[in-house]
């Protein structure tokens, strides 16, 4: 899993909970099954928040790190509805 390849960056950097959810799910209704949105965040809670929308929503996340000051999530859009 060391090159992920996303199709669309986000930038929710500056934004509080639940602002990078909600930025989240618009976007990713955007993206066809399979596509990857790389999401950049800086609100510590998006690494409870993220993975819990994501395993709601029916989408995954690929891995996540921290990358200085923010949070860098890669999600992978599901098959399913958003």
């Amino acid at each position: 899993m060391a090159d992920v390849k996303e199709d669309t960056v986000l930038d929710c950097r500056g934004l509080q909970c639940p602002m990078p959810v909600v930025r989240i799910g618009r976007e990713m209704s955007t993206l066809g099954p399979g596509e990857v949105l790389k999401v950049l965040a800086t609100d510590r809670g998006a690494v409870a928040d993220v993975p819990a929308w994501a395993a709601d929503t029916g989408n995954e996340v690929l891995r996540w790190h921290e990358d200085g000051d923010h949070l860098v999530f890669y999600i992978r859009k599901g098959a399913g509805e958003d």
